[in-house]
């Protein structure tokens, strides 16, 4: 009960928000190329369904193997640096770096060495490089956010380093790793239709492509109802991950 009265508001919001659009494009007569109504935004949706499915699991997969890599490279970077506090200097200013470089000045670089017949290779490297920083900066703050007194503790008893980073700092940085991965799956996402904007080829038939065919030939309804899907899929997997965190550190609490 509880969830549905919290759920009430943004829902209401929303509906007033399409009613609203609705209204507006029929009484000012907004031609259809410049803004259509929701109600041809969801005929669209539903004529061409099946071509907007394909492409949007085409980016999903891309964005979720793109999210895969960013785990496994920034959270396994993180983990190494930890351990070191010259390597942390020496990494950190690295991985800033690539965080503030635009993916658009890097896309033609990665492209021409993932090879022209690889373009969803470079798409999911592109987009790795967008998810890696939030992985990265979420893992190395929460190891780094141990309770002083335990770091004293195991200096105490002399524990191994690994030990250490076992018992002691994973499980500190476990929320910060999840939230830096709840605003990773996001930037996967984005960073993949991005990535297959730029990209250019067509070779990846994913939503961007379908962003830049509507757009090309003015079907205003048929590129909201692209961006509708891609809307749904990053609210869909951010509610995913949001679940999975509470699991776990409810168990965690439990355990």
């Amino acid at each position: 009960m509880k969830r549905m009265a919290a759920l009430a508001p943004p829902v209401l919001m929303i509906l007033l928000l399409l009613a609203g659009w609705e209204i507006a494009c029929r009484l000012l007569a907004v031609p259809s190329y410049f803004l259509p109504p929701p109600s041809a935004v969801a005929q669209a949706l539903v004529e061409r369904a099946p071509v907007l499915a394909a492409s949007a699991l085409v980016t999903f997969w891309m964005a979720i193997q793109a999210l895969i890599v960013a785990v496994v490279i920034g959270g396994g970077l993180a983990v190494l640096v930890s351990l070191n506090a010259a390597a942390e200097r020496a990494v950190r200013p690295l991985a800033i770096a690539l965080q503030v470089t635009p993916i658009v000045a890097i896309a033609p670089l990665v492209l021409i060495w993932a090879g022209l017949d690889n373009a969803d290779l470079a798409v999911v490297a592109l987009a790795a490089a967008v998810a890696f920083f939030p992985i990265f900066s979420g893992v190395l703050t929460g190891l780094k956010s141990a309770d002083p007194d335990l770091e004293r503790l195991f200096d105490l008893y002399g524990a191994h380093p690994l030990r250490r980073l076992l018992r002691l700092r994973l499980p500190t940085a476990l929320p910060h790793a999840l939230e830096g991965l709840r605003v990773a799956a996001g930037f996967a996402i984005i960073g993949a239709v991005v990535a297959e904007f730029v990209s250019g080829s067509g070779a990846s038939q994913g939503l961007a492509w379908r962003l830049l065919e509507a757009g090309n030939r003015l079907r205003t309804a048929e590129l909201l109802a692209a961006l509708a899907c891609l809307t749904v899929m990053g609210l869909g997997l951010n509610l995913v991950i949001a679940a999975l965190t509470r699991l776990v550190l409810r168990r965690r609490r439990q355990g």
